[in-house]
């Protein structure tokens, strides 16, 4: 636990002193949780990440340069960050040793005034059972757990939750405790659970994508930097952009695959896939005017200028240029009389 006492020791001094000793990082091995820290700047914020499933890692995969869920993006947006990795695939956060540290930490953050948190799924769930602890200020979720107490989340009948009864889901932090925290929550509610989950966050904004899904279904998302643009903006700006956020939840839709996905979700559902297949036939209608209109504003004057410029010493590239102006501009009159000059 070295990070408790640098920070013990590092407290006795001024807060021009406390700066002047940043840059800090190091790491820490705490049972069955892995935790890297860096702090850069006490007027930047302090950002807590937790990993979700998936990210399983073993004790003898940790290396000097390893790196647990979160931290590098935390550290290119030059935020402070603790950031903590399970070991072992069923890992839940629950070790005495892991909670013993968060307690003794959060008497020992004071010189950082402000306070994120950023998890999805089984982080998630770590971010909302320590967020009162660690005295956060907003959070940022992804389809999160908000517990494995069967007793009170009756409904959640994942085979994850089976597993998960073997760590006490009775005593301390078992169970979303957001304390003064705001911020958002963003999940699907056509996946039955993650909705009755994300129902027990009331006070943070809801921010819904259909077709989302959980675990595997979210790694679509990834493929377009769904994920990572808003935690960005979270980490920069403490806030999301929601008016970019629908657009960007507009674009997904444009996406032959985003229905592939959503089908495979509802399969189960012949009233869903009749709208689904209502809601597909009309988007393609409005992609083919969303294509017409962004044509309408494309410049290919360039494409046009560097193709003359290079068309004797290199005709064929300078025809090929040609041929994608007019993919961008299909009507464009120039476009159609230097083509039939070169060819």
């Amino acid at each position: 636990m070295k990070l408790l006492y640098w920070l013990d020791e590092w407290l006795t001094n001024s807060r021009s002193q406390q700066q002047a000793r940043l840059p800090m990082t190091g790491s820490d091995l705490l049972d069955d949780v892995f935790v890297k820290y860096e702090f850069v700047d006490l007027d930047k914020p302090l950002l807590f990440t937790f990993s979700p499933a998936g990210t399983n890692l073993k004790e003898q995969d940790l290396h000097e340069d390893y790196a647990p869920w979160g931290y590098h993006l935390a550290r290119k947006q030059d935020v402070n960050v603790i950031s903590f990795q399970h070991l072992g695939q069923s890992n839940w956060f629950r070790s005495r040793n892991l909670i013993f540290f968060l307690e003794q930490l959060s008497t020992l953050l004071e010189p950082f005034t402000y306070r994120l948190g950023y998890g999805l799924s089984r982080g998630g769930f770590a971010i909302g059972a320590f967020a009162n602890l660690l005295q956060l200020d907003q959070v940022l979720l992804f389809h999160p757990v908000s517990t494995k107490n069967q007793n009170i989340a009756p409904w959640d009948d994942r085979s994850s939750t089976e597993i998960a009864q073997k760590f006490d889901w009775e005593g301390d932090y078992h169970d979303l405790d957001l304390g003064k925290a705001k911020g958002y929550i963003i999940y699907d509610p056509t996946n039955r659970i993650d909705r009755l989950h994300a129902k027990r966050y009331p006070e943070l904004t809801h921010l819904r994508v259909f077709g989302m899904g959980h675990g595997t279904h979210a790694t679509y998302l990834n493929k377009f930097g769904f994920y990572k643009q808003v935690a960005v903006d979270f980490m920069r700006h403490q806030k999301v952009d929601i008016a970019q956020f629908r657009q960007q939840t507009k674009t997904l839709r444009f996406k032959e695959d985003y229905y592939k996905r959503l089908n495979k979700a509802n399969s189960s559902s012949e009233h869903r896939l009749g709208l689904l297949s209502k809601a597909h036939n009309i988007v393609i209608g409005e992609k083919e005017a969303h294509v017409q209109e962004h044509q309408a504003q494309i410049d290919v004057q360039p494409l046009i200028d560097i193709a003359l410029k290079h068309k004797d010493e290199h005709p064929k590239d300078a025809i090929q240029l040609l041929e994608m102006a007019q993919l961008l501009v299909p009507d464009d009159p120039l476009v159609e009389h230097k083509l039939k000059q070169l060819a």
